[in-house]
């Protein structure tokens, strides 16, 4: 029986299509914040953006689920005198995606649609004729003719660019388009406090869930919230690469397929109990759970909380995707249920006071 509903997959939809920009996540943070208002108790937002609701509040002990809020995009840079304009990135944008890509600039004013330009191959001779896109060849085209005209729409320096894309379902297994990572992530714990409702749970602990901003420059939501609500146990979730798609390499990258349930990250930052604790959800409830490891950090909010405060038990559950960053990324149906599932039972093997403690002498 499917984990997702009808109101669910609304949600779901109304959710990615928003544009959430990093530093600018606050439209797409109060569509997450209606939808699960009616599943917590109370909930908190912080001078960034980062919001988080919470399930039996005032308990001492207090246990994060987790996950980003920001996606991908560009600023405007430089607009020449011919109208043209420069970015530059907001977060881990690829340029080789951008050219003939249609995007929004987002004004005061208003949306203002523009396009990625791009030489006809017609026009590329000789050693232009390979010529790839680059942050420094790559340019928006608002269909001005001078810059005076593109500061008549609204657009300046420092205007945030989003691509449009929405999201799909993909031959009825995949969902596809841009911002899954990690919109996908605040998702799946927003249902995971559906799931506590509806199931009546009775949790000896506070559950704070955190929907955080500011991942994709460098974990900066999280690093404000955590040292905010001081957890005792913290558990993330992000996205992590399929690697059995042409030109990637499992021997190098893990070997990470979509269909065949998330994923755990082994890395210094990894609680080793905490990790133990939910392969043993997984196995008790027969959720396919799938190994990844890392050298040094994860990259994820996993990091800022594992190293928040004087330490804090952290564990990364990770959701496979294809094409991470770009605009079709590809998430499996049944990846997607088998995250909420495994928070979810995660949670329930949690005891109030629960001991994380390596050894004891």
């Amino acid at each position: 029986m499917s984990i997702i509903t009808k109101k669910s997959e609304e949600f779901l939809f109304e959710y990615l299509n928003n544009a959430s920009p990093t530093g600018h996540e606050a439209p797409g943070q109060k569509l997450w914040l209606a939808y699960i208002r009616e599943y917590i108790d109370e909930y908190e937002i912080d001078t960034y953006g980062t919001v988080y609701g919470v399930i039996n509040p005032g308990q001492d002990y207090k246990v994060v689920i987790e996950a980003h809020a920001d996606e991908i995009s560009w600023f405007v840079n430089h607009i020449d005198d011919k109208g043209f304009i420069k970015v530059i990135r907001n977060g881990g944008s690829d340029h080789q995606i951008a050219p003939s890509k249609r995007v929004h600039i987002h004004t005061k004013k208003g949306i203002v649609h523009a396009v990625f330009g791009w030489p006809a191959i017609h026009t590329r001779r000789g050693q232009e004729k390979d010529k790839t896109p680059t942050l420094k060849n790559i340019f928006l085209d608002v269909g001005a003719n001078t810059k005076e005209e593109v500061l008549e729409m609204g657009i300046d320096v420092g205007c945030v660019v989003t691509y449009p894309d929405e999201l799909t379902l993909l031959n009825d297994r995949y969902y596809c388009g841009r911002a899954l990572d990690n919109k996908m992530g605040g998702f799946c714990i927003a249902e995971v406090a559906r799931l506590i409702k509806k199931n009546k749970i009775k949790l000896p602990y506070s559950l704070y869930i955190v929907n955080s901003v500011q991942e994709e420059v460098g974990l900066r939501g999280a690093t404000m919230i955590a040292n905010r609500i001081k957890p005792d146990v913290a558990v993330v979730t992000d996205v992590t690469h399929d690697t059995h798609t042409p030109m990637l390499s499992p021997k190098e990258l893990g070997d990470i397929k979509t269909g065949e349930g998330p994923t755990i990250t082994y890395a210094p930052a990894v609680h080793n109990i905490l990790q133990d604790l939910i392969i043993e959800a997984a196995e008790k409830k027969k959720i396919p759970l799938q190994r990844e490891a890392v050298s040094r950090h994860t990259g994820t909010d996993t990091d800022a909380f594992a190293y928040s405060s004087e330490g804090v038990p952290s564990a990364l559950i990770s959701l496979p995707i294809r094409y991470m960053h770009t605009t079709v990324e590809m998430a499996h149906k049944e990846d997607i249920e088998n995250v909420i599932r495994l928070i979810y039972e995660t949670l329930r093997k949690i005891k109030k006071n629960h001991n994380f403690k390596y050894f004891d002498v």
